[in-house]
């Protein structure tokens, strides 16, 4: 046993699509769909709302969040990792007392920014609170371990932890 949790989905790997990106991209946007749009899932009793503007593509601005990076957003490119773990942010939100997620709560501007970083895997859905709804804002995968450690200590700030 490796230590990943058993609802952690599989990745969505790009080359099961044969390398073509047009139907890889139907294909996650179909996953984030199914999870975000057509389920209505709730996170701590709120519903999960989206971001939908702007619609690129007739695809919402949460869902390019959590496939592509770039400060502006009709420039963003497509991020593989994020890609490939499209399955992710749905059962990270789901199980977040799952003792292997680090969850903590940050301001950012005038809104509280939470966030469930999954440090094994580094991976970080951050998600941002409204009066009557929760917003996923983003997800991310984090290869560098300098980074890592920056989320970690985040984390540790953010809790009042060691």
């Amino acid at each position: 046993m490796d230590g990943t949790p058993e609802w952690l989905p599989e990745l969505e790997l790009f080359s099961d699509y044969g390398g073509d990106w047009e139907q890889y991209l139907d294909a996650i946007y179909q996953i984030f769909y199914r999870d975000f749009v057509d389920s209505k899932p709730l996170f701590r009793g709120q519903r999960l709302a989206l971001k939908r503007h702007p619609v690129i593509d007739g695809k919402e601005a949460t869902f390019w969040h959590m496939t592509s990076e770039g400060s502006v957003e009709s420039e963003r490119t497509p991020d593989f990792r994020r890609c490939e773990r499209i399955r992710w942010p749905r059962p990270v939100i789901e199980n977040e007392n799952d003792p292997a997620l680090k969850v903590w709560s940050e301001k950012r501007g005038n809104e509280n920014r939470i966030h469930l970083w999954f440090e094994a895997e580094g991976y970080l859905v951050v998600m941002a609170e409204r009066a009557t709804y929760t917003l996923p804002w983003t997800a991310f995968y984090i290869e560098r371990q300098h980074q890592r450690d920056k989320y970690t200590k985040r984390w540790k700030r953010n809790t009042g932890r060691k």
